[in-house]
């Protein structure tokens, strides 16, 4: 495909665009400022290739009204014949956010190619005859009937009409030569999002983001106190990060369980930590497992720190071991040694000589001997001392009756948590010490 003078210009140098910029007319400049090719993202582009829907999951504030605004103009002004449909949550939202938003249609469209917007009518035309309806899914046998060659679903997480109204949305999908429809939304794992991103790599595709992507476009702060406020939690990582995280039927622990067990701070100080260790099976196998618990004077159990490595040799994951039990304080360091146990404690020793290890044996598989750690958590006695997303991923995939369907091909984290715990909360207790935190 042929490149247009901006985008052309957009592959230049920076000192070569700076100066083809300062010679441009009044004209030139107010075209190029109005210009999405020349402004946008890479990934606020639509892409290439032969796509009926382009899913567009990403955090707030990523720009995701914008894209979708700008996408709906240039089909607009490239297509006299266009039908186009906009489709908000509700139709107040579509008027409000997708139309006459700060990044609507309306603020986008430059002054010499401003659509007419009629609200009585629920209607947008543009000087070239095409033609874009307001329409809200709250309302999903509104979108029964009418057909059109495109569609922008703004929000579809959320729709209250939810299948209903997109099934409708796409049976009206049946003008022009190849009808396409952009979805943008925050990502929530309900059905119809999780439908969609099944597809992908089908008639389906599907752009990803993070609210930090566009952070040149946001108010100076406002990163920093999301991220601050939210981030690890199932809530930033969704709203922030654009994350689908979908709930396992049947699994040990739940999205909202662990939400309810996060805490900001540990209250008061801790008697005892541990550093628990699941070691790899072979010396450049999976990841070891390396988690540090302690146990709170309030008698509940922190979870204080994530320290897994990926990819290290015995002596590598027993100096990153040795190095949170250091920067913990913790009194003891716990570890498995069903794989080689007099070796684990070898390498434990040799990287920390003054280090208090305790070899535990498994005689239960993971699953049965998290579940009594899994109750714990049920009974409010141990906590999160701020978000552990990986851990938590692998916690959320260990199945109740056996089996692990979480990512990766060992819940090595999990794991190491689990043997923590026990020895915190399940095993014989060491004698308690106060320290400060």
């Amino acid at each position: 495909m042929a490149l247009s003078d901006f985008e052309r210009l957009a592959h230049l140098p920076e000192a070569a665009r700076e100066r083809v910029l300062a010679g441009l007319g009044a004209a030139a400049a107010d075209a190029l400022a109005h210009d999405w090719r020349w402004l946008a993202r890479p990934e606020q582009l639509a892409p290439e290739g032969d796509w009926r829907i382009w899913l567009m999951l990403a955090g707030r504030g990523f720009g995701k009204t914008r894209a979708g605004a700008e996408w709906v103009r240039s089909v607009a002004e490239s297509d006299p014949k266009a039908r186009i449909a906009l489709v908000g949550a509700t139709l107040g939202e579509a008027r409000a956010v997708m139309v006459e938003g700060a990044s609507g249609i309306l603020a986008v469209a430059p002054w010499w190619n401003r659509p007419v917007f009629a609200p009585a009518l629920r209607k947008l035309v543009w000087p070239n005859g095409a033609v874009a309806t307001l329409y809200g899914a709250a309302e999903a046998e509104s979108l029964r009937g009418p057909q059109f060659s495109h569609g922008w679903a703004d929000e579809i997480a959320k729709w209250a009409g939810g299948q209903a109204a997109w099934d409708n949305l796409m049976m009206g999908m049946r003008l022009g030569g190849a009808p396409r429809v952009l979805a943008t939304t925050t990502p929530r794992p309900v059905p119809l999002v999780r439908g969609l991103v099944a597809r992908a790599g089908g008639d389906v595709v599907v752009t990803r983001g993070r609210t930090a992507d566009n952070v040149a476009h946001l108010a100076d702060g406002f990163l920093a106190a999301m991220e601050r406020s939210y981030g690890g939690t199932r809530l930033g990582r969704q709203e922030l990060d654009g994350e689908l995280i979908e709930e396992v039927e049947g699994a040990l622990w739940s999205r909202d369980l662990l939400e309810r067990c996060r805490v900001a701070h540990v209250r008061g100080g801790l008697t005892r930590v541990v550093v628990a260790v699941d070691p790899p099976a072979s010396a450049h196998g999976d990841a070891c497992g390396i988690v540090v618990v302690g146990l709170g004077e309030d008698r509940r159990a922190y979870v204080i720190a994530d320290a897994t490595v990926e990819g290290a040799t015995p002596e590598g994951w027993a100096r990153a071991a040795s190095g949170a039990a250091l920067v913990h304080g913790a009194d003891r360091v716990v570890a498995e040694a069903n794989n080689g146990g007099a070796m684990v404690e070898s390498v434990l020793r040799a990287a920390e000589a003054a280090l208090p290890v305790r070899l535990v044996h498994a005689s239960r598989g993971k699953v049965a001997r998290a579940e009594p750690v899994a109750a714990l958590y049920e009974a409010g006695r141990v906590v999160h001392r701020g978000g552990f997303a990986e851990l938590e991923d692998q916690l959320c995939g260990l199945m109740l009756g056996g089996g692990y369907v979480g990512p990766g091909r060992s819940p090595d984290r999990a794991d190491a948590l689990v043997w923590g715990l026990t020895e915190l909360m399940l095993g014989k207790r060491g004698e308690a010490r106060v320290r400060g935190f």
